[in-house]
């Protein structure tokens, strides 16, 4: 038997041929095989540094985004509480109890590019009497013949005390966008003290008791403004660093340990990070900011731009976009030093996932709305081992967006209501929250493919990030190969294996997708894996995202 038979044993191979994904036969397993001639098989090799810890993993890094965008807020997370479809005081309970296992640190909240021209005033008080208002997105050449539809005309019945209940249903903690492009920074005092002021302390605690919630949300996360450099204001960085300390100053923390999020970056636009901390830097106001938020959004040429008829250029394009976010974390981080050589302030990646060209999948009034293929779940994957692996500089990540939009967790219309592949990345990544991010060193060969205009085009062939708890590591691991498995020795460091548990997300499709009909074309399977000693062989199969569960020996 060849090796190169040999180094797809027991998984599926998946061809593209002109845009369609063929089917090719299982290879048999080599069940005669021990640990030194599967060892001996291995392409790939992973090593596990038990003794070097990188930092915590801060829960925040598994984060969410919903703004008022097309099908998120209305018909995704709010339906009524006079619905006949399931609901907790208006929130979709499917929604709900789908989110509660895979644990969402954090919500952000209401964008975005809407958040720049929210009144937060207008979502409280007696929803009968709150004002509709025009959507920030109202223009979009997808609503011109919908009518008035929520989506462009927005009726506030989902405001800021439906959003921090929606938050506590989950086990979230909220993060408010604040507006400052339009709003004066007594507005954002005003928030706070809705939010957080004690019971019977202002004309805000009053408006916030009679809704029913006397006592304070005791939010701690503001983000100051959202892309100031572009919707949010179209500032200089100097310009923003003299709104930001306006906001800043006015806060009243209400015995809360507030954390302020500043509007950074556009991709690698080092200059934006550079001129705002040194304007900061000048009247000692970088003790204002806690975090420093980063844009990035993974995107692929015309071969790739729809979310499910890609080729295999177009799987390539949006993989080699995804794997831009390790050289704009080093690089931003580099320039912060300049400022905050004691790097007090930590990146905060509120805005990333994949964004195609394609109509909305469930409802014309879902803007941005795009189906989940294996090619999601790995960039998913993929971001997430970067963020872990940068656990000593990146603070919180929030996905873009939550439901009804781009790369989704969740698909809803009416009644309706579906995962994605991307949840079940979030669901098998849940296990690194608040666990130690250990060194990993990888060897393993390129992923390699053609550009557009014919030149080779190659990236890391296997990416991962490695975690310990007690007596237990999480290795996951994503290759974005489309047809070459990877067979690889894994080997611990400074300790020995009991047992080894693998979570595999993988299709025989690339293209497939869940849907309402066939919800689960896409979903983990699980395994034991055969260990001994200080190693464990494992053939991670193409296009996929792996959780190997490793219990560690006494």
């Amino acid at each position: 038997m060849t090796a190169r038979l040999l180094a797809r044993r027991g998984f599926l191979e998946t061809a593209l041929v002109g845009g369609a994904a063929l089917l090719l036969p299982r290879w048999p397993v080599l069940r005669t095989l021990g640990d030194g001639a599967r060892s001996r098989l291995a392409d790939s090799r992973i090593d596990l540094l038990l003794d070097e810890p990188i930092a915590t993993i801060a829960p925040e890094i598994y984060g969410h985004f919903a703004e008022h965008l097309g099908g998120v807020i209305y018909d995704g997370i709010w339906v009524g509480e006079n619905s006949k479809i399931p609901n907790i005081g208006g929130i979709r309970k499917a929604l709900v109890d789908a989110l509660r296992p895979i644990k969402p640190s954090v919500m952000r909240w209401p964008g975005g590019c809407f958040a720049d021209s929210y009144d937060w005033r207008d979502g409280v008080g007696p929803r009968t009497q709150r004002p509709r208002r025009n959507n920030f997105w109202s223009d979009d050449p997808a609503f011109r013949t919908l009518g008035n539809i929520p989506a462009k005309f927005d009726p506030n019945a989902f405001g800021t005390s439906e959003f921090l209940h929606f938050c506590r249903l989950v086990g979230a903690q909220p993060y408010l966008a604040v507006n400052l492009r339009s709003l004066p920074a007594l507005a954002f005092t005003q928030w706070l003290e809705y939010c957080n002021s004690p019971a019977g302390s202002t004309t805000w605690s009053d408006v916030r008791a009679a809704a029913g919630d006397r006592d304070p949300f005791g939010v701690r996360y503001w983000g100051v403004g959202n892309e100031s450099w572009g919707c949010g204001g179209n500032f200089t960085p100097e310009e923003y660093a003299s709104e930001y300390r306006r906001f800043g100053v006015s806060a009243p923390e209400f015995g809360v340990d507030l954390q302020f999020i500043a509007s950074g970056p556009n991709g690698g636009d080092l200059e934006w990070t550079r001129r705002f901390f040194g304007a900061m830097a000048e009247r000692n106001g970088l003790d204002m900011v806690k975090g420093w938020a980063l844009h990035h959004y993974s995107s692929a040429g015309d071969a790739g731009a729809d979310a499910v008829a890609f080729d295999p250029r177009g799987w390539y394009d949006l993989v080699s976009s995804c794997d831009r976010m390790e050289g704009l974390i080093t690089s931003h981080w580099q320039e912060m030093a300049r400022a905050d050589r004691g790097h007090r302030i930590k990146l905060v990646v509120d805005e990333w996932g994949a964004w195609h060209r394609t109509a909305p999948v469930a409802d014309p009034a879902h803007l941005f709305e795009s189906q989940s293929t294996m090619r999601d779940a790995v960039v998913a994957g993929l971001t997430l081992d970067t963020f872990n692996r940068h656990a000593d500089k990146v603070a919180m990540a929030n996905v873009a967006q939550l439901i009804n939009c781009i790369h989704s967790l969740f698909l809803s219309h009416e009644e309706k209501f579906v995962t994605t592949p991307t949840y079940h990345v979030f669901a098998m990544y849940a296990a690194h929250q608040g666990a130690r991010a250990l060194r990993s060193v990888v060897s393993t060969p390129p992923t390699s493919w053609q550009a557009k205009d014919g030149t080779p085009r190659s990236q890391r062939g296997l990416n991962c990030s490695a975690s310990a708890r007690d007596r237990q590591v999480t290795l996951t691991v994503t290759n974005p190969a489309l047809s070459e498995g990877r067979t690889t020795e894994i080997t611990l460091r400074g300790g020995t294996i009991r047992l080894v548990k693998a979570t595999t997300l993988a299709s025989a499709d690339v293209h497939a997708v869940n849907t309402f009909e066939r919800p689960d074309a896409i979903t983990p399977t699980l395994a034991e894996v055969a260990a001994s000693g200080q190693s464990v062989v494992h053939t991670f199969p193409p296009a996929s995202v792996t959780r190997l569960d490793i219990v560690l020996g006494a």
